[in-house]
């Protein structure tokens, strides 16, 4: 059985229904694999979302184990201003001592993972945009596409490296933001510049509105389709590099053709 270790700070409903859609596929048979332990950087009492995503997995009868990166914090600041995160993730692995995973994902978990935690796990996180695209929220990387003037974009699941975006690309899948539903979008804002588009209208612009809702759209369908391929052997992490099936080194894992798929049946597209 293949063992996915998750991550959380679980802020809001977006880490409840990512655990959630997981989960459900896990118990439908979909997805050959457990969850063996859920983390959160957050402990009951932290935050009321925190609180209703501890519920979530007790409901689920998996293992949870949160430490608070709040209450760490102020101590640990003053006598270590530029390490306090290393101190962090090393309590962090003492209390993971005893589970197995052989893929972690971090689902809305808002810490930057430091090099230990990135050498003991395989660890791998989401992100707004296909690779090569944008670093940053997904905010940022709207506004980015729209300043830009991309013709496309994505979503992806990457390694996980202390540096923030910035590791590499192990699945991911693409979409247009041009044709039909977009172009006169792209009308609307032509002569713009987008510091005068964020003052206009703000996130209430129906492009980017737009590019989110079907960027959005994706993610979910997405790390369903990451954990089954990981579960399969279709893409593994082989000394910190992806590779196929066969061993071969590859620049992420195309998932495009499965997630449009998706898309179609729950008639997205």
């Amino acid at each position: 059985m293949y063992l996915i270790g998750w991550f959380s700070t679980g802020r809001g409903k977006g880490s409840r229904d990512l655990l959630t859609v997981v989960q459900d596929s896990i118990q439908q048979g979909n997805i050959k694999a457990r969850i063996p332990f859920v983390f959160s950087n957050r402990e009951p009492g932290d935050a009321p979302g925190s609180d209703l995503f501890f519920e979530l997995v007790k409901s689920y009868h998996i293992p949870l184990i949160h430490f608070s990166s709040r209450r760490f914090l102020p101590q640990k600041r003053r006598e270590s201003p530029s390490g306090w995160r290393l101190e962090y993730d090393k309590e962090v692995m003492k209390r993971l001592e005893g589970f197995h995973q052989d893929l972690c994902i971090l689902a809305g978990y808002m810490l930057v993972v430091g090099s230990e935690m990135c050498q003991k796990y395989t660890m791998i996180n989401l992100h707004p945009a296909a690779p090569g695209g944008p670093a940053g929220t997904w905010q940022e990387v709207i506004w980015k596409l729209i300043e830009n003037k991309a013709e496309s974009t994505g979503a992806m699941m990457h390694l996980v490296t202390p540096e923030l975006d910035k590791g590499p690309p192990v699945t991911y899948c693409t979409f247009p933001i041009r044709g039909q539903s977009f172009d006169r979008h792209w009308k609307d804002i032509e002569g713009l510049s987008v510091a005068q588009i964020i003052k206009q209208q703000g996130e209430e612009n129906q492009l980017f509105k737009l590019i989110r809702q079907h960027g959005f759209a994706r993610e979910l369908p997405l790390i369903i389709a990451t954990i089954k391929a990981f579960s399969q052997g279709k893409v593994k992490i082989e000394a910190g590099k992806v590779v196929d099936r066969s061993g071969q080194a590859i620049a992420g894992y195309d998932l495009t053709s499965e997630i449009d798929k998706a898309m179609r049946q729950k008639h997205l597209l």
